[in-house]
């Protein structure tokens, strides 16, 4: 019959190793695990400011088109508009409102 190890003794000799080996794999994985999600913040975090400025860029848009629309209809009305003169035609050919939205947007935000 051969000798009966008591289970104590067998955990006794296999926990410190099982410690040496096992916790620089756990290490490893919790380091790469909290590695993936920070780059997943940082996407969506990307992903959502330039969802913003899409939307800022077709509300530039709009507003514009209104603008001109409206523009067409007080110039055959006779209306003089009260500045005198168009804020779009204030602003150069090369200039938009979307580069000036593109500027500030990511003003006083951290990275």
């Amino acid at each position: 019959m051969p000798p009966v190890v008591p289970p104590f003794l067998v955990g006794l000799i296999v926990a410190p190793l099982a410690k040496r080996l096992l916790k620089p794999l756990v290490r490893g994985v919790v380091k790469t695990s909290v590695g993936i999600v920070l780059e997943v913040k940082k996407a969506a975090h990307e992903a959502g400011e330039n969802i913003h400025d899409l939307a800022a860029e077709v509300a530039a848009d709009m507003v514009a088109a209104q603008v001109a629309s409206g523009d067409g209809q007080r110039a055959a009305d006779g209306a003089v508009p009260s500045g005198g003169k168009d804020e779009v035609s204030d602003r150069g050919e090369g200039e938009s409102r979307t580069s000036k939205i593109r500027a500030t947007a990511g003003a006083g935000k951290p990275n």
